[in-house]
């Protein structure tokens, strides 16, 4: 949520009356004309839906299926689901990990296929290597992340990493 946070702080802002236990004041929401849309890349960012929302409950929801093919490291698209207005909105891209960065740029090119207003992405932990290839490919996207490890190993895992974050946010294997 706190990288939510600093990701949406750009936002614009309006003022509405609100009461509180003790006194009407003025707090800040949302401008109507800002409208959100969350894509998760799934399962893993599924993780990071619910602070998110939890943040910002107007946004809308989208979710893009992809796997990472062991042997290739490419991502395979197995799903796509966006709101039809989504040309109207800014999109936040989540995933925990941007590692290789292949699943971030297979998320980014299909989004900006729909033409959104804008794009962000939004990790939890990313490898120099992945950034370097994601802004390569899409130099356009700001890349929000809390921190930047090593390096990836031959695998293309995160070093020292967390591991799978899907396997580690489902306990599966």
């Amino acid at each position: 949520m706190l990288l939510a946070y600093e990701v949406t702080r750009d936002l614009p802002l309006k003022y509405e009356q609100i009461k509180t236990p003790i006194a009407l004041t003025l707090a800040p929401v949302l401008a109507p004309e800002k409208k959100l849309v969350v894509v998760s890349i799934m399962r893993a960012g599924q993780g990071l839906l619910e602070s998110i929302l939890e943040l910002i409950p107007s946004a809308r929801v989208g979710h893009i299926g992809l796997y990472r093919d062991p042997a290739t490291l490419m991502s395979i698209e197995y799903y796509f689901k966006v709101p039809d207005d989504i040309e109207q909105r800014d999109v936040l891209i989540v995933d925990p990990m941007l590692a290789t960065g292949n699943s971030a740029v297979a998320a980014t090119d299909r989004i900006k296929e729909v033409n959104p207003k804008s794009i962000k992405f939004l990790c939890l932990l990313a490898a120099p290597e992945g950034i370097k290839h994601f802004h390569e490919q899409h130099p356009d996207v700001l890349v929000y992340t809390a921190a930047i490890d090593e390096c990836l190993d031959e695998r293309g895992y995160i070093v020292p990493g967390l591991g799978d974050a899907g396997d580690r946010l489902y306990g599966t294997m």
